[in-house]
C-alpha cells in the first residue's frame, strides 16, 4: 500500500507519497506546522484523483484548469511535474526523470494511490 510519509527536516516538516515499491513518487513544500503539512496531504488527496495533465513539453500546449498536473522540463533536461490545487498552489512536486513517459507513469502513480495512501510518520 502506499503512504504518505510525514517527516521532520531542519527547516521544518514536509511529506513524501511513497508507492507500494518504497519509491518516492511525490514530496510537498517544507511546512512550519504538522498541521499545515497534514493539510496538504488533504489537499493532494483530494486534488490528484481529478486533476488534469497540462504537458508544456508540447509547443502549443493546452491549457489545463487547476487542479493539475503540470508536466514540464527543468534546467537540466530532466522531465518533472508538479501538482496544483483548485486555487493554483502547488501541493507536490516530484523527482527529475530522465524519460517522459517514467514522468507520465510518476503523475499516474500519484493520481491513482493519493486519496487511499495511509499517513506515516518517520
Amino acid at each position: 500500500m502506499s503512504k504518505f510519509v510525514i517527516r521532520n527536516v531542519p527547516s521544518g516538516i514536509k511529506f513524501d507519497l511513497k508507492a507500494t515499491n518504497g519509491q518516492v513518487i511525490a514530496t510537498s513544500e517544507v511546512y512550519t506546522t504538522e498541521a499545515a503539512c497534514r493539510n496538504g496531504i488533504a489537499s493532494v488527496q483530494r486534488n490528484a484523483p481529478v486533476a488534469g495533465v497540462e504537458d508544456q513539453t508540447v509547443e502549443g500546449f493546452a491549457a489545463v484548469t487547476h487542479p493539475k498536473f503540470e508536466l514540464y522540463t527543468d534546467k537540466g533536461g530532466e522531465y518533472r511535474f508538479r501538482l496544483k490545487a483548485t486555487n493554483g498552489q502547488v501541493i507536490a512536486v516530484s523527482e527529475g526523470y530522465v524519460a517522459k513517459a517514467s514522468c507520465v507513469n510518476g503523475i499516474e502513480s500519484v493520481k491513482k494511490n493519493a486519496a487511499e495512501a495511509e499517513i506515516v510518520e518517520a
